[in-house]
Order: C-alpha cells, then sequence, then structure tokens
C-alpha cells in the first residue's frame, strides 16, 4: 500500500511526461520522422564543446578522490566563490560563495528552499500559467499554493490581482522568467511594480515574504532582450538557477541557490536550507558537474537554433489562423487551443502525430504549450498538420 498523498501524484502524473512516452509509442509505429513531439523542454542543442573538454580535463588532472568524494552540503568553495564572482561581474551584485548553494538542478534547489520556509498551512503564490510541477514541489511541504489568474493580453502578472490575494499566510511568491510555457520575459517595470505590492504587504501584515526566482531559461533570451536580476529590485530574494538549458545539461541535474544577505533571517535561512539539501537525500550537487560548470560559465549554447526554429513555427502558426504571441525567450509557444476545450484540442493535433500540451497543466486552460525546441526539419515536417488542424476547425465553424 502506498501513501494516500502518492495515490493522488500517480494518478495525477505529468501530462508532459505522459506526452513523451506517447511519442515513443507513436515513434515505434509511424517511424520518429513521422512523429512531431513538441512535449518535453528537453533541449535540442548539443553542450558547448567546453563541457566535453572540461570533464576530460578534470577526471585527467585533479586528484580522483576530490572529484569524485563528499564535500561541504553546499557544495565545494572554490566552485561556489567562482560562480559568485561571475554573477557579481554580470549583474553588479556583490555575493560571496557562502551565498552560493549547489543543487541538484533547479527542481533540487526550489525544493530545498520550500523545505527551509514552509510550515503546513503556508502560501505560496504563482502566476497562471506556471510550471506545473510548482504544485508538487508546495505540496511536498504541505504548503497551499494559490495561483493568481493570467492576463493573456501580454501574459505578464496581473500585479493588481495579485495584490488582492496577498494574505498574513503569505510565504513565497515563484517567479518565471523567461516563462515556461509562454516564453514571456518579465519586463522591469513589472518587477519594480510586484517589489512594491510585496514590499507594502510585509509592512502591512508584520511578516516576511520570499520572492523565489527561478530561472532556468535566463541565457535563452532573443532579440537582444534583458532579464532583470531580481536581487536588485527586492531584498527577500532567492534565486534558484540550473544549467539545464543554458548549458544542455539535464540530465546531469546541476543548479544552485543564491540567498543573499538581504534575505529576512539570513544567518537561519542559508543554515536551514544546507540541512534542507542533506536530509531531502540530496546531500550535495553531483560533483563532477559542480567543477565542470565553474570552469564554463562562459560558455554558451547555440541560440541561434532556437531563435530559427522560433521565427518559422511563430509565423507560420500565425499564417494558418492560430492565435498566439511571440515568445521573447526559453523555447516554449503558446498557443489558443482552436476550442475551448485545450485538452480536447490537443488531442485532435495527435491524430496528425503533433504532440503538445495543454495549457489546463500549466493553470491555464484554454491554451496549449509547444515546445519548439526540436531539430529545425521536425517543424517543417510537422507545419502541414498543424494547417490541417487549423482547417479541420475552420470547416467545423462554418458548418
Amino acid at each position: 500500500m502506498i501513501s494516500n498523498k502518492m495515490v493522488g501524484l500517480v494518478q495525477n502524473s505529468s501530462i508532459i511526461r505522459a506526452m513523451f512516452e506517447e511519442g515513443k509509442r507513436l515513434a515505434d509505429i509511424y517511424g520518429a520522422e513521422n512523429v512531431y513531439d513538441f512535449s518535453l523542454g528537453n533541449p535540442s542543442v548539443e553542450p558547448p564543446k567546453e563541457i566535453r573538454e572540461e570533464i576530460l580535463n578534470i577526471i585527467n588532472m585533479e586528484d580522483a578522490n576530490l572529484v569524485h568524494g563528499y564535500m561541504s552540503n553546499s557544495g565545494y568553495q572554490d566552485v561556489r566563490t567562482t560562480i559568485a564572482d561571475s554573477l557579481n561581474k554580470r549583474f553588479q551584485t556583490s555575493f560571496t560563495g557562502e551565498n552560493i548553494i549547489m543543487t541538484v538542478g533547479a527542481a533540487g534547489g526550489l525544493n530545498v528552499i520550500l523545505k527551509t520556509l514552509l510550515n503546513p498551512g503556508d502560501e505560496v503564490m504563482v502566476f497562471s500559467p506556471f510550471f506545473g510541477e510548482y504544485r508538487n514541489y508546495v505540496d511536498n511541504f504541505d504548503g497551499k499554493l494559490v495561483v493568481v489568474p493570467p492576463d493573456i493580453n501580454d501574459f505578464q502578472p496581473d500585479l493588481a490581482e495579485f495584490e488582492t490575494r496577498v494574505t498574513e499566510k503569505t510565504k513565497a511568491v515563484i517567479v518565471n522568467t523567461p516563462n515556461n510555457p509562454t516564453g514571456v520575459v518579465y519586463s522591469e517595470t513589472t518587477i519594480k511594480g510586484l517589489a512594491d505590492v510585496l514590499n507594502r504587504k510585509q509592512k502591512e501584515f508584520g511578516i516576511s515574504i520570499y520572492l523565489i526566482s527561478d530561472e532556468p531559461y535566463r541565457e535563452l533570451v532573443y532579440d537582444s532582450i534583458e532579464v532583470p536580476y531580481l536581487t536588485k529590485y527586492y531584498n527577500n530574494t532567492i534565486v534558484g538557477y540550473s544549467f539545464s538549458k543554458s548549458l544542455s545539461l539535464p540530465g546531469e541535474r546541476i543548479g544552485y541557490l543564491v540567498i543573499p544577505n538581504e534575505v529576512d533571517d539570513y544567518t537561519n535561512v542559508v543554515g536551514a536550507a544546507n540541512v534542507a539539501n542533506r536530509i531531502l537525500g540530496f546531500v550535495n550537487a553531483p560533483s563532477l558537474m559542480q567543477r565542470v560548470v565553474a570552469r564554463c560559465l562562459d560558455a554558451e549554447v547555440d541560440i541561434a537554433s532556437y531563435n530559427r526554429n522560433r521565427e518559422l513555427l511563430y509565423y507560420s502558426l500565425r499564417e494558418y489562423g492560430y492565435t498566439c504571441i511571440k515568445p521573447e525567450g526559453a523555447f516554449y509557444l503558446f498557443v489558443k487551443a482552436l476550442e475551448e476545450d485545450d485538452k480536447a484540442f490537443a488531442a485532435a493535433a495527435k491524430k496528425h502525430n503533433i504532440l503538445i500540451v495543454p495549457g489546463s497543466s500549466f493553470g491555464c486552460p484554454g491554451y496549449c504549450r509547444i515546445a519548439y525546441c526540436v531539430a529545425y526539419e521536425t517543424i517543417k515536417r510537422s507545419l502541414p498538420g498543424f494547417e490541417k488542424l487549423a482547417k479541420e476547425y475552420s470547416t467545423a465553424d462554418r458548418s
């Protein structure tokens, strides 16, 4: 007998992963080249060449007991210092290695900080649409997820609605920019407005509200868009970062938390986060990959490939009659479904061997997410299917 909580989690297991598995099943039937799987945000661009080179250099040159052994739960001191120095250079911050905790990806980092902060019943706010796993991460620690409805005009956070939903039970707010699933980058105006609301509410209720910035897509931006670094706008900001997308290393599970000195109860928060890193079963972030990423902080993936995909998909779908906003970052297109039921629309797309994820998985029914981190040829071959799908709905509307 499994736990009652796990029964529910199994029944509601990630639809994104379910679509990914369905893609493999269809590929066995129709051939991989005839299945257009846009379900999973799995980078199609190879890691930078520096990654392989540094893996070999580290294994060949560094002491094996150091590379493969235990270290502080927060990670290697030299790695953390190198990351802090890099952030300071890029964003004019003033971090030290003590502000950095190496984590098992951003997902591990978010669970660590939520374990650190939440008491049962504490509220964690998110802006729809949001990465669906936030539900589970908050539930892991018996928190309550509070969802702010979307502004579908531009998918910037609706701050007026947000302010009405902050309560004395609000412990944290999670933001994700560039956003999964919309690709929207939250503007500096939005971030300043968000900080103003939080500062007012902290004063009104006499509480600390932590802003958790989930940033796996920070480097994946187009058209010279700037992504504000949130610690500069609000003192109680904690950053969760992952190298999964920026260096195409999703399976390596390597990232970090930034906990600035300015956060309320800094000493206890950092100490508890280190303990949480251990007792959640991570113990520490992967040792080899800590050393690799510290040597590759200036490396970049070929974002031009994602941009090429973005341009082809966005303009083609608009031509066929789909409604969507042009993503500014990440590698997702959030498309309005051609019927009210986004799950039914995704099922209709599957008839053309097109796999997309219903927006209800992201707390935003009526839309679907298309992950365009695939081969360019995959997008080209999928376009006739998207066009046929649009014509089917157009014909049905006229009948």
